[in-house]
């Protein structure tokens, strides 16, 4: 029983439709982080303007290291690596604290905000 490097060939037949449900399963929790993750883009869009609005800093230092904490637990007690999980989380912050300078850089100019 061997797979070729193309993903055809003779396949088990057995084989090819374990392979296929378990690929249809990654795929929908694919689309569920993507939804979750801009669910969560949504959350933080409002945290930015009210930050904006009320002239607090786009970052947030000791929350992002609680949070850094948290999930790193989070991630041993669900069997995933924690170095990944803070990487993962890290990225996120990132990709926040870029939309919370954008926010309250376009607030301070007095521009309309556009992020939804």
């Amino acid at each position: 029983m061997t797979i070729s490097n193309t993903g055809t060939g003779d396949v088990d037949p057995a084989v090819r439709l374990e392979l296929e449900r378990l690929r249809d399963s990654i795929d929908n929790i694919d689309a569920a982080v993507v939804h979750m993750l801009a669910e969560r883009f949504k959350c933080t869009q409002q945290v930015g303007r009210l930050k904006a609005v009320h002239q607090l800093p786009p970052a947030d230092p000791a929350r992002e290291s609680r949070q850094i904490e948290r999930l790193r637990r989070l991630a041993e007690s669900a069997k995933l690596d924690p170095a990944f999980a803070e990487k993962f989380l890290n990225f996120i912050i990132a990709e926040v604290i870029r939309h919370h300078e954008s926010i309250a850089e376009d607030t301070a100019n007095g521009q309309p905000d556009t992020t939804g």
